[in-house]
């Protein structure tokens, strides 16, 4: 064979092209993918836009709520009318969509090649010619900027929550041992990573399971003496048993954000009782008031949930006056979604869509002026600032104080500015909007 027609045949050589769905524990999952393929020699990219017709699709789905379950089952038929079309070469479907759903979506899409649930990695890989390699934990292949990755530091969960289909699709809670984690954060510190997001269903849960203990706190100590890494962030913490001592850590390590995702879900105890939060109005009153005092600059974040069954007139304007009251830094908030096999779906979805939405409207009209009057105090104020990217004119980054994707975007001139990707820097803030702070680099 001569050598132009050998890199030929490299060129059109199959790869694997991962199409990741849903949220940033789907992310994790596809980066652990990609890491053993990798470690395999298997060509392996995400979400390429130069579709080849011997690629291998492999879509990691979301399962969650209805639109997700949407976009998911959009992207498979997507693909598998590519294969009809002979330009892709196989099509293998993954995640929380196809963990619940396989039967049913198997026998709908036939021309998919393989169905896999959450914890089958073992399997998919030997489907596509590849070993799981041991060797390989802790090893992955970020689709993310690579000085900023998701950490994940648990799989399932064990609470009760009724409206909620997460164990159905993920299981029970597992934590990883410590010293995984720790050997995973010096690889990516090896690597140039310098922010970790730990998430997991729930991270308050962590240790329970391993070491008859909540072991977060411990967990950040050990991952904070890693070299390299200047900040830690948590995410998806749960507020019935929350673990008082990692707000002690936050205050002693100065490379843990000041910075705290607990979605709460609502407010009235009518609702948390249906909900089974495991908590009541005043216990999450006092137990936010207890982590603001203890951690008094912190930013916390919070998710609710609109037009939950049941969920009356009452119950929405004491949600509203408690999100007025509290005033909480970030805040996200969606439509109920009545998932098949949680405990929810036994009663009547009796809220209709149309409230639903203008609930959610109104929640967040709320929160736009809270976030636009908390932004205003921080004008005049420099902070330090982790550049993410360049875009357009800007340079954009974040403050400890916001997670990426979710919160404001920190944005410096670029003309009369200058910084890479990846590395921090101290900005005056100059003026602020409702959800975007404006810089100037002052060092």
């Amino acid at each position: 064979m001569r050598v132009k027609d050998k890199q030929i045949k490299e060129l059109v050589k199959p790869r694997v092209n991962v199409i990741t769905l849903g949220c940033s524990k789907n992310t994790y999952d596809s980066e652990v993918l990609m890491g053993q393929l990798q470690g395999n020699k298997i060509n392996v990219v995400h979400e390429a836009n130069d579709i080849r017709k011997d690629d291998i699709i492999v879509i990691n789905t979301c399962g969650f709520i209805d639109n997700a379950k949407q976009e998911s089952i959009d992207t498979i038929l997507q693909y598998s009318d590519l294969k009809q079309e002979g330009k892709v070469g196989k099509v293998v479907v993954t995640g929380c969509l196809s963990e619940r759903y396989k039967p049913e979506l198997s026998a709908e899409i036939t021309n998919v090649d393989s169905w896999f649930g959450t914890n089958d990695l073992q399997n998919l890989l030997n489907s596509i010619g590849a070993d799981y390699k041991h060797e390989l934990i802790g090893e992955r292949l970020l689709t993310t900027p690579t000085h900023s990755a998701y950490f994940k530091i648990a799989e399932g969960c064990n609470r009760p929550c009724s409206f909620c289909a997460i164990p159905l699709m993920r299981g029970m809670h597992v934590s990883r041992p410590i010293e995984d984690l720790v050997k995973e954060a010096k690889n990516l510190a090896k690597n140039g990573t310098k922010e970790l997001i730990l998430i997991a269903q729930d991270l308050t849960y962590y240790g329970l399971d391993l070491y008859n203990q909540r072991k977060l706190g411990d967990l950040m100590r050990n991952l904070s003496d890693v070299e390299g890494i200047e900040w830690i962030r948590l995410q998806y913490a749960y507020p019935s048993g929350f673990p008082m001592d990692i707000l002690d850590v936050m205050n002693e390590r100065s490379n843990i954000c000041k910075y705290l995702d607990m979605p709460l879900q609502h407010i009235s105890d009518d609702m948390l009782k249906s909900m089974r939060r495991g908590t009541t109005k005043q216990k999450t009153i006092d137990l936010v008031n207890k982590i603001r005092d203890k951690v008094p600059n912190i930013a916390m974040r919070t998710t609710l949930i609109c037009g939950y069954p049941g969920e009356t007139e009452s119950d929405f304007e004491e949600m509203k006056n408690w999100v007025e009251e509290t005033r909480f830094d970030r805040l996200g908030c969606f439509t109920y979604s009545h998932e098949e096999k949680t405990h929810a779906h036994d009663l009547v979805d009796d809220v209709p869509q149309e409230v639903k939405e203008q609930r959610v409207e109104d929640i967040m009209e709320i929160q736009q002026a809270i976030s636009f009057d908390l932004n205003q105090q921080k004008v005049d104020k420099v902070f330090k600032v982790l550049i993410d990217k360049k875009e357009g004119d800007y340079f954009v980054g974040r403050t400890e104080f916001d997670s990426p994707e979710v919160d404001n975007e920190v944005l410096i001139d670029a003309k009369i500015n200058y910084a890479t990707s990846g590395t921090f820097v101290y900005a005056k803030i100059d003026r602020a909007e409702d959800f975007d702070l404006y810089g100037t680099i002052v060092k």
